[in-house]
């Protein structure tokens, strides 16, 4: 079975980006919200249960 023809893989705990994307795992890319968190304010207080990708919106933003 090729790279191509493997069932895309949840990122469980991946917080790097570049791994995600080189690790063919899923993704939903969400970038056109990037806009509106730096309208938002200088400080964000972003809640959300762990695990549930704050560290890899960081490094979304990052790359």
């Amino acid at each position: 079975m090729s790279a191509i023809d493997q069932p895309w893989r949840i990122p469980y705990g991946v917080a790097d980006f570049i791994k995600l994307r080189e690790g063919h795992e899923y993704y939903v890319d969400k970038t056109r919200y990037l806009p509106l968190l730096e309208q938002a304010g200088r400080f964000l207080f972003l809640i959300r249960p762990r695990r549930f990708g704050k560290s890899l919106l960081q490094s979304v933003m990052e790359c």
